[in-house]
């Protein structure tokens, strides 16, 4: 069956998160006199990656809420230095949700690729990302104009990779799984939980990290979808 929709995550597949992080939390490291608390920039960074990304796993996977994952990202990442100054890491977090999703660097070619696919297919969001956030990631970064359903997993109500916000996706966009393909970076939340439902998927692996499994495609620079499609 011919391909109609496509279905896009948002975080890591265009809006380029890690470095709009970085951005955000460069500032606030200064801005709030962070180089007292840590041995480096670099450091405090890379284990707050680490530590949202298992909080991100946890909130999937409902065994914490949104406000404890984002309270909690920066208190454990305090921790970890043996930083005891609870006060400050809900500071820096608050001021974190407040100015990072107006930051609006995308990866490379994203406004290109989607004026391209934009023309031939209904292109949609399915992020798990929080409404009120992404919403202002979108119109930063001038990327509504592209997508006719931006799906939220707070919409939905159940996140990925469960088959439910899969299900409630092509509902609402009056697509099938037949002719649908999902587009995202997380190997097992978007590609193998698009895939369980038999929308075929495009694993976005920029870092090409080795998979055990396979999807239906894999690209590493969003231009490679004007290929594949």
């Amino acid at each position: 069956m011919k391909i109609k929709h496509l279905f896009f995550d948002l975080d890591h597949t265009l809006w380029d998160f890690n470095k709009n992080a970085l951005e955000t939390l460069s500032e606030l490291y200064l801005e709030l006199n962070l180089e007292d608390c840590f041995p480096s920039f670099s450091e405090f960074y890379n284990t707050y990656i680490k530590v949202n990304e298992h909080l991100w796993d946890l909130y999937r996977n409902k065994k914490i809420t949104k406000d404890s994952l984002r309270t909690v990202r920066f208190v454990n990442t305090f921790q970890f230095f043996d930083v005891q100054n609870n006060d400050l890491a809900v500071r820096l977090g608050n001021e974190y949700v407040r100015r990072g999703p107006y930051k609006s660097n995308l990866f490379d070619s994203c406004h290109e690729v989607l004026t391209d696919l934009k023309s031939r297919y209904q292109l949609h969001i399915i992020t798990n990302g929080f409404e009120e956030v992404q919403s202002i990631k979108m119109e930063s970064s001038n990327l509504n104009q592209y997508f006719d359903q931006i799906i939220t997993s707070e919409k939905a109500g159940v996140t990925k990779p469960h088959s439910q916000i899969f299900e409630y996706a092509l509902s609402v966009s009056g697509a099938k799984a037949s002719e649908s393909i999902m587009i995202g970076d997380n190997f097992e939340v978007d590609c193998l939980g698009a895939e369980k439902l038999g929308i075929k998927a495009v694993h976005f692996n920029p870092d090409k990290i080795v998979q055990h499994k396979k999807v239906c495609y894999e690209i590493a620079h969003l231009k490679e979808l004007l290929r594949l499609f």
